[in-house]
């Protein structure tokens, strides 16, 4: 291998954590990549990696050294691509990450266009709602909604994402609508509880410039917005949620908005991703894409 492939060749393990995995997604013996590490281990006299019977990890010059390696490989494919078409850079394989429902309802119905556009370019979509780990699992970016955590990750922050309260015509024939959240203590919620926490989310609403919250009753706890979703069209109480995912309902006529002067504040929307300098131009175009294809479709 030349220099340049024996980078990959690491790059591609720390990111699998496997020397197995990274072979197979190399098309390459597994002793290949072994032997390639070893050479670049030699090579930079350092040990590069953690190797476990279970898992390949990078010591802390092997992170650092991974890093390194992630702008040279990105300046070498920029400058070999220089006086290549525009399209032609935008091919390979993406892989990404993206909350469930966004993904089945507004992202695949989309992709057929995005991929037409770059013939050359394969797509991994990934649905998830927990925390990915971009490396270890091998992601180029990940789409989140929420306030973030200090992740070490570049954000490049989409939109705002718009909730709402609605309730079902069979619920508020019975109840009546709420027009007040002091009014909430008369009503039932169908109870929203995190899949990565377990955590019941409270009420929020947002009143003279401040964000408020209150516990209200609830029958039912659901962990997924699909559930949630059902549980109220079944008339068993309020949610809040974003706007886009009941659209269709409310269009029909199905959930009605109750309270609208008094919605919780808006969740940011970020795409997420390893960084900032050296952006593959599939993962631009993607990124370029998404943003567009969000704020015309929910944001």
């Amino acid at each position: 291998m030349d220099r340049i492939d024996l980078f990959r060749t690491f790059a591609r393990v720390v990111e699998c954590a496997s020397f197995t995995r990274a072979a197979d997604s190399l098309a390459l013996p597994r002793s290949t990549v072994s032997a390639a590490v070893s050479e670049l281990e030699d090579r930079v006299g350092a040990r590069l990696l953690h190797r476990t019977t279970r898992k390949v990890s990078p010591t802390q010059d092997g992170m650092a050294f991974y890093e390194r390696c992630l702008r040279l490989i990105a300046d070498v494919e920029e400058t070999e691509g220089l006086f290549r078409d525009a399209s032609a850079g935008t091919s390979g394989k993406l892989r990404v990450d993206v909350p469930g429902r966004i993904g089945r309802l507004v992202i695949a119905p989309a992709l057929p266009a995005f991929l037409d556009a770059h013939p050359q370019l394969d797509m991994e979509l990934r649905l998830t709602d927990r925390a990915v780990d971009l490396v270890e699992e091998s992601v180029d970016c990940v789409l989140r909604v929420g306030p973030l955590s200090d992740s070490g990750l570049i954000a490049r922050r989409i939109g705002d994402l718009r909730l709402i309260n609605v309730a079902s015509p069979a619920y508020l024939e019975k109840h009546g609508a709420p027009t007040h959240p002091a009014e909430l203590g008369a009503h039932t919620a169908v109870n929203y509880s995190s899949p990565s926490t377990g955590r019941v989310e409270a009420w929020e609403w947002q009143e003279d410039g401040e964000v408020r919250t209150t516990a209200v009753r609830g029958r039912v706890t659901v962990n997924s917005a699909e559930a949630y979703i059902a549980c109220c069209l079944a008339g068993l109480g309020l949610i809040q949620i974003p706007a886009y995912d009941v659209k269709a309902h409310v269009d029909e006529g199905e959930l009605i908005e109750v309270m609208p002067g008094h919605r919780a504040a808006p969740m940011p929307m970020s795409l997420l991703y390893p960084h900032r300098k050296h952006l593959s131009r599939r993962l631009q175009a993607f990124a370029d894409w998404l943003e567009e294809r969000l704020k015309k479709d929910i944001l």
